[in-house]
């Protein structure tokens, strides 16, 4: 199990920021963000470094990647966390642009247990992005990398930014993550995306100039680009950065349209509209409008005042959709209405698809097999990450197929395992079999009466002490036992 806890002492927000680049052989602070930046050399003992080709402009992150073998393992890193608080989680992946490439790696990622994305590299000079937006279940969360169908896995960076407690609060985060699929910064005077430090929370707000393929797209007639360098009042739920707010999109003959992709959809979604009126209007002029398309009851028959609705101009107005279904391609338009002198204006927008939050393996199923890695610590085979069971299981342990996951089988015959047996395997209750022969264990048996599905334990070839526990006869589906105590014997028990 690798943890990571990272001290940055910076002011405000930055101090808590766990920010890894995968592949650098060194830490370092980015000049461009101001943000310290680590290397995982002490914490991924997997894969290798790799220099990238052709990396992602100037960013210090992509000069390197850390590549993992296209293997039936999993390959994790491990982010303390505080329990209950939300965060943004974030990896990226920039392949690079060799000369001869047959085929660019395809592979997946997941959060703990849950699937987080399949990762599709089809431009290598490109830099992919996946965020996740969770309330922590625990002290700490696994991000692994795993199971290529083409090429290998890799990663590129891993950040962890904690949020403010009032951002992003759902009244289903204990069931679903937020998986983010947009987050665009209409109105945008470059195509650079704005993030930290004019995002305390380092957010990605991507420029609608940047037109990637396959993203934003069908801009309405007479859309305008406006700005304004006033300071506008974000104080908030979410809290997007006045940089951001500062610039809109306004639709001077009465329509603001777009299309927008988005991948992994149809899916239900959690969507934020971000408004501020940032032009000064007349006292005779009006900006009302209504959400025309896609047509949702709830939302579609209120009509947007921006000034009135925020009680001013230059202050933020943010509506959000709390369960909406979207489409892989959402077209949505503001329309004005028919006494409104000005058109409909945004700001910016975001929308995440509530991602099922899988099933990790039985609790006390995972305590058992840490008491087990803690007798041989310093092997390999204890050194495995994330899951015992998601979304590949550690290779010396069978898991049921049924969430949550049971372990059914642990294999260390041979493992230099030393020490007493754990009184924690009593509570393994789906275990079938236990293979712990030829190790250095002592003592004698801890209670297992509770193994009530035990068919097979091997137990010979270790230094065991004491009588053998007259339970072992009554547990109901045990057909072979063997084991040495005190004195070298064999004894099978056939039921």
């Amino acid at each position: 199990m690798i943890n990571i806890v990272v001290f940055v002492f910076f002011n405000g927000a930055s101090a808590e920021f766990i920010s890894i680049d995968c592949g650098s052989t060194s830490n370092y602070t980015d000049p461009s963000t101001g943000l310290s930046w680590s290397s995982d050399m002490d914490i991924m003992k997997h894969g290798r470094q790799v220099k990238v080709e052709n990396p992602n402009g100037n960013s210090m992150q992509f000069r390197t990647r850390r590549d993992f073998p296209s293997d039936n393992k999993k390959y994790c890193y491990n982010l303390s966390t505080k329990e209950r608080r939300r965060y943004l989680v974030r990896a990226t992946f920039q392949y690079g642009s060799p000369a001869n490439v047959d085929a660019y790696p395809k592979f997946e990622i997941y959060l703990d247990a849950t699937q987080w994305a399949t990762v599709t590299i089809q431009d290598g000079s490109r830099k992919y992005v996946n965020e996740m937006i969770i309330r922590a279940p625990s002290d700490s969360i696994d991000v692994c990398i795993c199971c290529a169908t083409t090429g290998f896995p890799f990663i590129s960076t891993l950040e962890l930014r904690p949020l403010n407690l009032s951002m992003y609060a759902t009244d289903y985060e204990g069931d679903f993550f937020l998986n983010v699929a947009a987050r665009v910064n209409f109105g945008a005077l470059t195509k650079d995306l704005v993030r930290y430090p004019d995002d305390p929370y380092d957010r990605f707000w991507e420029s609608d100039l940047d037109r990637r393929q396959n993203f934003l797209v069908g801009v309405a007639p007479g859309t305008a680009r406006i700005s304004t360098s006033k300071n506008v009042d974000i104080r908030t739920r979410e809290y997007p950065p006045v940089k951001v707010m500062q610039t809109a999109v306004v639709g001077t003959e009465g329509e603001l349209s777009y299309r927008l992709n988005l991948e992994g959809f149809p899916a239900n979604a959690r969507a934020y509209a971000y408004f501020a009126e940032i032009e000064d209007l007349a006292p005779n002029e009006t900006r009302k409008f209504q959400l025309r398309e896609p047509y949702i009851p709830d939302y579609s028959n209120a009509v947007v005042n921006i000034a009135e609705n925020a009680n001013g101009s230059y202050t933020l107005y943010e509506p959000s959709y709390m369960n909406v279904t979207l489409d892989f391609v959402l077209s949505f338009t503001f329309s004005k209405t028919n006494d409104s002198t000005e058109g409909p204006l945004l700001n910016a927008m975001e929308i995440s698809k509530y991602q099922q939050i899988a099933a990790k393996t039985e609790r006390q199923d995972v305590t058992a097999l840490n008491a087990i890695r803690n007798m041989s610590a310093e092997s390999v085979w204890a050194n495995e990450g994330g899951d015992p069971c998601v979304p590949t299981h550690w290779e010396w342990v069978n898991c049921s197929p049924t969430p949550p996951p049971r372990i059914t089988k642990i294999a260390l015959s041979g493992r230099n395992l030393k020490g007493q047996i754990p009184s924690e395997i009593n509570h393994m209750e789906e275990l079938t079999e236990l293979w712990l022969d030829f190790n250095s264990l002592t003592g004698p048996l801890p209670d297992m009466s509770n193994l009530i599905n035990l068919e097979i334990l091997h137990l010979e070839n270790n230094k065991l002490s004491g009588s053998l526990p007259l339970y072992l006869g009554r547990l109901p589906n045990l057909q072979a036992l063997y084991v040495e105590i005190l004195i070298s014997y064999l004894l099978f028990l056939d039921h």
